[in-house]
Parts: structure tokens; sequence; C-alpha cells
């Protein structure tokens, strides 16, 4: 049993989790920060972009005098790996209810030189702050109950592209969407899926940002495989999650030479829009 599911017999908290203790960052001066990347958040060897732009976002956390972020922007300059690396967080301005501020995360590489991984641009305030006046036509995604989704501990083999990250979380995808599984994709760029960590551990904005690019990438239902790497990313953290699982929808309507969009949603078990994100990726073709 991997030790991610072995742990959800005892439920994680908030602060006290497998995703708490991998995105931690140690101060090592003011605004710079050493961190180890966990192996357990890759996808064939490359570490999610959204676990990366978690653990930026923590940082940033700590470096701002405000706690939540509002909006967070990624570019993903140089691919990520496991192991050391530092993040050195700018502040760019501080207001009284919004501050913004730049960080960027570093690697060596096989030479000893520095590389510059990701580079991001964020705006933070409180979200226990902002008023309840929620105007709307944004609805939930139409997401069967979780026992008729299908995660990738339901196949008989390994999901082709499954990888370390899938031990962490609690992902079941609509069956809708689950087409390129079965060597049928249905063309329509669509993902869907109930999603948690699979040590039990509620969401948060910070846990929002690994949600945002979590699922199987829509590329698989337009007939594509391997890595889709994410060049640039944002997200919009909206509210604060209510405790249970998150429906998150992904769509990309249009592809071409070699980079797609990919539009996020991410939904609570309170019917409530907590996060949206847009991101650039790069796909294989042929």
């Amino acid at each position: 049993m991997p030790e991610a599911a072995s742990a959800a017999a005892v439920r994680a908290t908030i602060g006290d989790s497998e995703f708490d203790r991998d995105t931690a960052v140690t101060p090592r001066a003011p605004g710079v920060y050493d961190l180890d990347l966990s192996a357990g958040w890759t996808i064939i060897n490359a570490v999610n972009g959204g676990y990366l732009l978690a653990v930026l976002g923590r940082a940033l956390g700590d470096a701002l005098p405000h706690p939540d972020p509002f909006t967070i922007s990624a570019h993903y300059l140089t691919a990520s790996r496991p192991g050391p690396a530092v993040v050195r967080t700018d502040p760019v301005r501080t207001g009284r209810t919004l501050s913004t501020g730049q960080a960027s995360l570093f690697q060596y590489d096989d030479e000893g030189n520095e590389v510059e991984r990701i580079r991001v641009l964020a705006s933070y305030g409180d979200l226990g702050a902002l008023p309840d006046d929620v105007r709307t036509s944004a609805k939930p995604p139409a997401i069967p109950p979780m026992d008729q989704c299908f995660g990738p501990e339901d196949g008989p083999a390994p999901v082709d592209g499954s990888s370390a990250i899938a031990d962490r979380l609690m992902l079941k995808l609509d069956p809708a969407t689950l087409g390129w599984a079965l060597g049928q994709p249905s063309g329509r760029g669509e993902m869907r899926a109930w999603f948690g960590l699979a040590d039990g551990r509620d969401a948060d904005p910070l846990s929002l940002l690994l949600a945002v690019d979590a699922l199987p990438p829509t590329a698989f239902e337009l007939g594509l495989k391997g890595w889709v790497p994410t060049v640039e990313l944002t997200a919009h953290v909206r509210c604060r999650p209510a405790p249970g699982p998150l429906r998150v929808s992904i769509a990309t309507r249009n592809l071409a030479g070699g980079f797609l969009e990919e539009d996020a949603e991410v939904w609570d078990s309170a019917d409530r829009l907590v996060a949206q994100s847009r991101q650039l990726a790069r796909v294989r073709l042929g």
C-alpha cells in the first residue's frame, strides 16, 4: 500500500500533512528561503507545476504582510527536479488590502551553475476580510457521484503517464473524460474530477494552487500523449474552500502551433467557485 494511502487512515490536518511538509521553506536570510523539492510530486520524473506554484506561494506568504494568495502568475523557465532549491523573494508594493511581490526558484545544474526554474509575480490579501456578496453566472461542473468516477487505482494497470504524484492525491475522474485511458479519446479537450489530498487534509488557499494543475492534461482527450509542460500559469484564489472534496474542471478550446490553453475552475463542497486558472502549455505532436 502506498505510504500516502496508508496515512489516510489517520486524517491529516492543515499545517500537519505531507503537502505542508513537502512545501515547507526555511528562512536563510530576509526574503531568501531554502527548501527541498520532493520526488513525491513528480509526473514522469518532472516536478508538478502546481506543487511548485504552492512552494513559491508559501514563501511569498511568509515574505509579504498579507496571508493569502489572490492572484499568482508563474513563468516556468526550465524543468525543476527533485532536490535542494532556493527561493528568493522581493516585495514590490505593500498596501492596506493587497501586497504584491515577486519570487524566483533556483537550482544548480550538473556543472554547479545556478539556474532559475520559475519566476512569479503575485498579489496577496486576506480572504477572510472579503464581503460575502456574490453575483455570478458560473455553475459547478456536472460530475457523477464519486463512487461512479474512477482513479488510477481502479485500472488493472497504472494509467499511462501516471506517476508518484498519483499516490499523494485523491483523484476520481469523470468517466465522460476518461476515453483517453481506454484508447478512445473524445476529442473534446475536457477533464473533470473530484479532487483531494490522499491523507485527508482539507483544502486551503495554498493547496488550491496545486489543484488547478493536478489533473491529467486535456491534451490526452485530444488524442495526444506524453508530457505537456506548462509555459505560463495564472491562478486566482477567490475564497477559502469549505471542508470536503473539491470538484475541478479543465477545458481547452484551441490547440495551435504546438501550444494549447487550459482553463480550470475549482469548486468546493458548498458549491462555491474557490479558484480559477489559465495556463499555456506545450504539446508534442506526432
